[in-house]
């Protein structure tokens, strides 16, 4: 993403001390989208504006020894998927970040060591992003919440050379239906390898599960490469003890997918991506998409894709449009 630095202000009056800085970056999407069978509301067309507005601001000072202190926080606005009407616009939770050399620390509203691997999300096509190689994965793990308060967690990774190791922990999580006595305690680890194109990465999660029952748990394996104009990605993973899907089917096994994208000319980009799972609640989800790059940060793009849980019937989802960088 291409972030332009919009105002900068010196503030400490203490000599040596560098200045802090506060910048704005994000970006805006806008343009039609397609979902079979929206709504049962025979008012809800399936057909819709959709549409995204997301501003990041970061406080960003550094002391006199190097280390970096951020804070960031989201504006973000989006239409109603479910209602092909304008959704809800707001601030999200703050997030506060501690950087030195290869050392990280975030804490408050985090992303967890899944929600910040390496090639998790792979390529996703469609203006919205809605298809994924990781739609077998029924366990929620820490993530970070662009519209809510998220976690009051904390992310720690550390990267020397080609590796990178990760960890997160919260709490109190609500995730994976532990709502008794306020929530459970959850946390994940990662390392990542990168070798010449290739990186490897693997992490592992487990929430403390309610009395008398298994602690609910995910382990990911990704691969992602990059060949001259062909980026590729491979996802495996197994979740355990999590909730039966809303036709009570079971979701627990492995998961698996795949997305690969192709530079087909110096504007043009194609997109493909698979996801699915082992277990009859599993949701399957597979699609195509195009972007086609106008330059300054501008391009358009669109996708078409069927994703279908367990045994109920598939859905044809579709979108375009023009997404803006800034």
């Amino acid at each position: 993403m291409k972030k332009v630095l919009f105002a900068t202000t010196a503030l400490i009056a203490t000599a040596g001390v560098a200045a802090a800085e506060v910048k704005f970056s994000g970006y805006g999407r806008f343009g039609i989208g397609y979902i079979e069978d929206r709504s049962t509301n025979d008012n809800v067309s399936d057909t819709a504006l959709v549409s995204r507005f997301r501003l990041n601001i970061d406080g960003i000072t550094e002391t006199d020894g190097g280390v970096r202190f951020e804070g960031r926080v989201r504006l973000q606005a989006d239409d109603d998927a479910s209602t092909g009407e304008a959704g809800s616009a707001g601030l999200n939770g703050a997030r506060f970040s501690v950087i030195f050399g290869g050392l990280r620390v975030d804490a408050g509203n985090v992303a967890g060591a899944f929600d910040n691997l390496a090639n998790y999300y792979g390529n996703e096509p469609g203006l919205e992003n809605f298809i994924g190689q990781y739609s077998g994965v029924d366990y929620e793990f820490l993530a970070y919440s662009s519209t809510g308060s998220g976690a009051n967690a904390v992310f720690f990774q550390y990267a020397v050379g080609d590796f990178a190791f990760g960890a997160s922990y919260d709490q109190n999580t609500t995730n994976n239906g532990n709502t008794a006595l306020g929530g459970a305690d959850q946390w994940d680890i990662s390392a990542t390898y990168t070798f010449n194109n290739i990186t490897a990465a693997l992490a592992y999660g487990q929430t403390d599960g309610p009395a008398g029952a298994d602690d609910p748990s995910l382990v990911v394996l990704t691969l992602g490469a990059e060949f001259g104009d062909f980026s590729g990605t491979l996802f495996v993973g197994r979740d355990s003890d999590t909730p039966l899907n809303d036709a009570g089917e079971e979701t627990d096994g492995t998961n698996y997918g795949i997305s690969a994208a192709y530079n087909v000319g110096s504007a043009l980009t194609l997109t493909a991506a698979y996801g699915d799972g082992s277990a009859d609640g599993d949701t399957q989800q597979y699609g195509i998409g195009a972007i086609y790059d106008l330059g300054g940060g501008a391009s358009l793009r669109g996708g078409i894709g069927r994703s279908k849980v367990g045994s109920a019937d598939g859905t044809t989802r579709a979108d375009f449009g023009a997404q803006f960088n800034f």
